[in-house]
């Protein structure tokens, strides 16, 4: 769980951490499926030592007396400030998938065309889920965006698999 993500909900209002999970999961959509309450909690717990967050004891819940508000310090805030203005995007590096395409073809281990179309059936089975999962979110959500986003990314590797077997094709065929 990304600490700033949780710091920048903390920013809009103080929260049970229940509720924190419950307001990222409804801004991720499906994508916020598979979060627990443990990560949030060990999440909170991490940025109250580290300064960033606070937490009250909760008044007026006589059945829930343990329960605690997380509250920005002053700390958090800057984190969170900064956090927005950061500008930045995954670097372009070498996945597991490269290394095993390139090192199949440079050792002549295995057939690069059928790691490629393994790894195609699998992006096409991604693919499928995502958009699916895009078509039962409003359009205009936050969550129908973040999902085009991986549908748009599933897109772009799969062009770059059938560039790879092209170029593996025409190897084959110079042999």
């Amino acid at each position: 769980m990304r600490q700033e993500a949780v710091l920048a909900m903390l920013a809009k209002e103080p929260s049970y951490g229940y509720e924190l999970r419950e307001r990222l999961r409804e801004a991720l959509g499906p994508l916020g499926e598979g979060m627990n309450a443990g990560q949030i909690y060990v999440t909170l717990t991490r940025l109250e030592k580290a300064g960033l967050v606070v937490s009250e004891a909760s008044t007026g819940l006589p059945d829930r007396p343990d329960r605690k508000v997380y509250l920005l310090t002053a700390a958090g805030q800057q984190r969170v400030a900064g956090w927005f203005a950061e500008v930045s995007w995954p670097k372009p590096d070498l996945a597991e998938f490269h290394l095993k395409l390139s090192a199949a073809a440079a050792g002549r281990l295995a057939d690069p065309i059928a790691i490629v179309d393994a790894q195609r059936r699998e992006l096409l089975v991604r693919l499928r889920d995502t958009q699916r999962a895009a078509l039962d979110e409003p359009a205009d959500s936050q969550a129908a965006l973040l999902l085009e986003g991986i549908v748009l990314r599933l897109q772009a590797d799969l062009r770059w698999l059938e560039a790879c077997e092209r170029t593996w094709t025409r190897t084959r065929r110079k042999q």
